[in-house]
C-alpha cells in the first residue's frame, strides 16, 4: 500500500455505548439548609463615592479637568481657596499639576453589617490619569447604595496598592475605609423570617421540600405549621411564640436542619475558555450517533456491538461518552462541541450551562 494511499485513507473507529437495565435506588443527598440558602436581610451592601489620589509620579491628570476642580473644591473646604482668575476660577494655578487623579472608591459592608469605627478594605478605580502606582488616597466620603440617602457612611484614606501592573488604574487600600455610621442588616420582620435559596438550588421542588421539612421538624412539638414556600426561591417562616424573645436562636436552629433530597436537577457546566466540562451526577443522553472527524460513537440502549460499560439504568450516560472520547484523545474543545450538538439535538437530558 503506497504512502499516498495512507495519506488519504480515513480510519473509522466505531464504539457502541450500551447499557442493560438493572434496578437501583436514586441517590440521596444530605445537607444543612445554611449550605444552600441564606436569610433574607443578610446581604452585603456596597458603599461608593469619589476620592482624590495624590503623590503620583507624573501619572495623574493634567490640565483643567475634573481632578483640578476636585482639588480646588477640597482646598476651599480646608480654608485655602484659590485666587479667582477670570472664568477659570483659579484653576489656571493647577494646570501643571500631574501628581493627582480623581478616583471612584467602593467598599463592601459584610452581610452581618458593620459598626462605627470598623475598618474595611476599599477599592479605587481611576477616572483619569495613567497610573495609581505610588499614590495615596487623600480622602473619600462614601454613601450608601440608595442614591437618595445623602448620609456619609464611611471615610477613606491610605496608601494605594496596585496589585496588577497590567491594570495600573485599579488599586486597593487595605483597611482604608473607616465606618462613620452603623449599618444593620435586620433578618426578621413582623414575626417572620424568609429563607432565600441560592440560584443554583432555586426550584419549586426544593422550596416545597424545605417547607415540608421545617414543618415536620416543629409539627409534633408546636402542633402548628410554621412554614410556606412562596415561590421557587423564597420560603417564609413564622417565628413561634417560644422563640419570640430569641429570633437569633430560632434562625440558627432552622439553618442547622438537615435536608434529605434526591439529587438536584442534572446539569452540565461548560467553560470553553478554560476548556472544562463539569457533569453532575448521572446525566443521561438519548440514543445518538456522533460522527466527529475519524471517530463514530454510538450511544444506544440496544446492544449491537460489545458493550463497554454497564450501568444501573437503561439509559446511556454522558459521563461514559466523555470517558470514551478521552480514551480516543479527542480534544476538549471538540468534546464541548459534541455535547453542544447533543443538546441541540434534544438528546441531552440535563440543563446545559455555558459560562
Amino acid at each position: 500500500m503506497s504512502s499516498r494511499f495512507h495519506r488519504h485513507y480515513r480510519v473509522i473507529v466505531v464504539i457502541t455505548i450500551c447499557f442493560t437495565a438493572m434496578p437501583g435506588a436514586g441517590a440521596v443527598a444530605r445537607t444543612q439548609l445554611k449550605n444552600i440558602c441564606r436569610v433574607k436581610g443578610q446581604e452585603e451592601n456596597v458603599l461608593r463615592g469619589l476620592g482624590l489620589v495624590v503623590g503620583l509620579n507624573g501619572t495623574g491628570e493634567a490640565g483643567d479637568g475634573p481632578t483640578m476642580r476636585a482639588i480646588a473644591r477640597a482646598m476651599e473646604i480646608m480654608g485655602s481657596p484659590l485666587a479667582v482668575s477670570g472664568q477659570q476660577g483659579g484653576l489656571d494655578e493647577l494646570k501643571k499639576i500631574k501628581n493627582a487623579a480623581l478616583v471612584m472608591v467602593t467598599s463592601t459592608v459584610p452581610a452581618t453589617g458593620a459598626r462605627r469605627g470598623d475598618k474595611l478594605d476599599c477599592y479605587v478605580s481611576a477616572l483619569n490619569g495613567k497610573s495609581l502606582a505610588g499614590g495615596r488616597l487623600a480622602f473619600a466620603s462614601l454613601q450608601g447604595p440608595n442614591t437618595q440617602d445623602k448620609r456619609v457612611y464611611a471615610l477613606c484614606q491610605g496608601q494605594v496598592t496596585v496589585d496588577n501592573s497590567d491594570q495600573p488604574m485599579v488599586g486597593v487600600v487595605a483597611g482604608g475605609c473607616q465606618m462613620e455610621a452603623d449599618v444593620f442588616t435586620p433578618f426578621y420582620k413582623d414575626g417572620y423570617i424568609t429563607l432565600v435559596l441560592d440560584s443554583n438550588h432555586a426550584n419549586f421542588y426544593t422550596a416545597n421540600l424545605i417547607a415540608e421539612t421545617i414543618n415536620s421538624q416543629y409539627r409534633e412539638s408546636l402542633q402548628e405549621e410554621l412554614c410556606q414556600a412562596m415561590d421557587a426561591a423564597n420560603i417564609r417562616i413564622r417565628i413561634p411564640k417560644v422563640f419570640g424573645d430569641d429570633p437569633v436562636g430560632f434562625a440558627s436552629e432552622v439553618l442547622d436542619i438537615k435536608l434529605y433530597e434526591h439529587e438536584p436537577e442534572a446539569r452540565v457546566v461548560i467553560n470553553p475558555r478554560a476548556g472544562s466540562i463539569v457533569i453532575s451526577g448521572d446525566v443521561e443522553i438519548g440514543d445518538v450517533i456522533v460522527t466527529h472527524k475519524n471517530v463514530v460513537v454510538e450511544a444506544s440502549t440496544v446492544p449491537q456491538f460489545t458493550g463497554i460499560d454497564i450501568d444501573k439504568t437503561n439509559e446511556p450516560k454522558l459521563k461514559a461518552l466523555v470517558e470514551q472520547l478521552n480514551l480516543l484523545r479527542v480534544p476538549t474543545q471538540d468534546m464541548i462541541e459534541i455535547i453542544r450538538g447533543i443538546e441541540r439535538n434534544g438528546k441531552l437530558h440535563a440543563r446545559l450551562i455555558i459560562e
